[in-house]
């Protein structure tokens, strides 16, 4: 299959690998998606397949970007559809009304454990909070704080120890104003009985969590985070670009998005500075790749380390054929800002977020960035959920027979003549299903957990 004309490579839908169309010079350009995916280490010759024996990356540090806009704003859709979800008192809609238990340190994990065992409310832990320094601290109780506001909890109990840099004192300060009703506070050193009195609250918090109701919603409350983990040479194909038409659906319909992932923009960010809507978000995002490539440098490692072992297997050689695949999933939208740490999602349309390609972590920030469920693409399969539903998506449909357990949505089917439209309009439909509360398969398996970036010194 040939993706775009000027492409000297197609990729075999048997094996997602990639076979050369024309003869490739030993030093140019391999294209696919219409770009180059690095230059070629050897003369290919028609017919040859192209991987990491005959192709590099050609990615370097940081550079100087232009901005030079090219977007289309997405036309409205007053697709009269809705969700039932949550209304929270600050305007705010949840897709879910559960009790998170949060841990301001790593040291009450176990007593987090414990309340969430006895009670059925979910605990997110984490081995920080203490011992940390600067950025690292400041990262971590901006990712709690987005936690401890997210819509999708009813009530939430925030667990300390007492003792540590990131105690509760300081982190309330962190968090602002909060609804006593809605958020707890447990200091285990204070109580004779941390058990007991963590018990008590919860169940507070669940009878306050327990006077809301699911009422309908409009599309403009939807707000999604996209992801992909696990990719092979079938995600560019088939699972990211059907997210990136639902990703336009729901931008039309007024609702937003969040796109992460920044190292793997490298090599198609000029993709997505072309359609920032203005050139203070330009600015940021051109910060925001420039920081993660010198990020890498710092620590002696090559920006172009990635894709995976499992990548590559799956035919992915280079981490711009990986990278242009994977923006995809945030459809043609125009961008409408960049989010750091402690942002959240305040306006429907496409939002870049601050993160790395690790699952865990990108998806702990898409969370603590407001985003209610996450559409999550792979064609060689994970487990790994984050606390809110993630919604997995198999690029191939042989991953979706061998996996039912981990996966909701086979993309499998536009690669066997599906027309994209009706696959993402079916993908549109299971969405809105799970906003209503129907439960994915990391949520049915318990698959549900955090993971905190950490780049500094541990006293």
């Amino acid at each position: 299959m040939q993706i775009h004309p000027s492409d000297n490579v197609a990729v075999d839908l048997e094996t997602g690998h990639k076979v050369a169309l024309a003869p490739i010079r030993m030093g140019e350009a391999v294209i696919k998606y219409g770009f180059p995916i690095g230059t070629a280490s050897a003369d290919i010759a028609p017919g040859e397949r192209v991987h990491t024996h005959n192709l590099r990356s050609a990615l370097g540090g940081a550079q100087e970007y232009r901005y030079t806009p090219d977007f289309r704003p997405i036309q409205p859709d007053n697709d009269p559809r809705t969700f039932l979800g949550y209304r929270r008192g600050n305007g705010a809609v949840g897709i879910r009304n559960e009790i998170w238990i949060i841990p301001t340190v790593g040291c009450v994990n176990r007593l987090a454990e414990t309340l969430a065992q006895k009670t059925g409310a979910h605990c997110f832990t984490h081995p920080f909070g203490c011992s940390q320094l600067g950025d690292d601290m400041r990262t971590t109780q901006l990712v709690l704080k987005g936690l401890v506001g997210h819509p999708n909890a009813g009530g939430v109990l925030v667990v300390g120890l007492g003792c540590e840099n990131n105690h509760l004192g300081v982190f309330q300060k962190i968090l602002g104003e909060w609804d006593p009703d809605r958020v707890q506070f447990l200091n285990a050193q204070e109580e004779g009985d941390e058990v007991s009195a963590g018990l008590e609250k919860i169940a507070k918090l669940q009878a306050y969590a327990d006077s809301y109701a699911r009422v309908a919603c409009p599309l403009s409350d939807l707000r999604i985070g996209l992801k992909c983990g696990g990719s092979d040479g079938f995600s560019g194909l088939s699972a990211n670009p059907l997210v990136g038409r639902v990703c336009d659906k729901i931008i039309a319909a007024g609702g937003g998005a969040a796109l992460g992932e920044v190292p793997e923009m490298f090599g198609a960010e000029t993709i997505l500075m072309r359609r920032c809507v203005n050139r203070d978000v330009f600015d940021k995002l051109v910060q925001l790749v420039n920081g993660f490539k010198t990020y890498f440098v710092s620590h002696g490692q090559p920006v172009s380390e990635n894709p995976s072992p499992g990548n590559q297997a799956g035919g992915i050689t280079t981490l711009e054929e990986k990278s242009l695949g994977c923006v995809q999933k945030g459809g043609t939208a125009p961008v409408i800002d960049v989010l750091d740490y402690g942002d959240t999602m305040s306006a429907g349309g496409l939002n870049l977020v601050n993160t790395p390609g690790n699952d865990l972590v990108s998806m702990t920030n898409l969370t603590a960035a407001g985003a209610q469920m996450i559409l999550f693409t792979t064609g060689r399969g994970t487990p790994a959920g984050a606390p809110v539903p993630t919604v997995k998506i198999s690029t191939n449909s042989a991953l979706f027979a061998r996996k039912p357990a981990w996966i909701d949505f086979d993309a499998g089917t536009v690669l066997r003549g599906e027309a994209m439209d009706s696959a993402a309009e079916r993908l549109f439909d299971l969405c809105l299903a799970v906003a209503s509360g129907q439960e994915t398969r990391n949520e049915i398996q318990g698959y549900r957990e955090i993971s905190i970036f950490k780049d500094g010194v541990t006293l």
